[in-house]
């Protein structure tokens, strides 16, 4: 009886390599994933927040604040994403970076 040779063990058990995982190595893909993600939830949180309150009767800034209140939300999100997004997009990052890899 001699041992069986390695090219007869089927290819799910023979041991794969290890993946190298360079997308997680890479800090400015995941800075550009965690700033994307963050804008997006908070643009949206943002807006939806918006579209349940009405205008005041007073103290309301007219046309203008309609005008600018996109920017408003834009630059909210920006920094709510600067302070936050890293804590709900590392594990969305880390999906991310698994389906590439296969």
């Amino acid at each position: 009886m001699s041992a069986p040779a390695i090219n007869s063990i089927p290819l799910l058990q023979q041991p794969r390599p290890p993946v190298v995982n360079q997308a997680a190595e890479n800090p400015e893909l995941r800075e550009a994933f965690q700033q994307f993600v963050g804008e997006t939830f908070y643009g949206q949180m943002l807006s939806a927040m918006r579209k349940t309150v009405g205008k005041p009767a007073y103290f309301h800034g007219g046309r203008g604040e309609e005008v600018f209140q996109g920017q408003l939300d834009q630059m909210l999100g920006e920094r709510l994403a600067e302070a936050s997004a890293g804590d709900f997009a590392d594990p969305m990052f880390k999906l991310f970076t698994l389906q590439r890899n296969q």
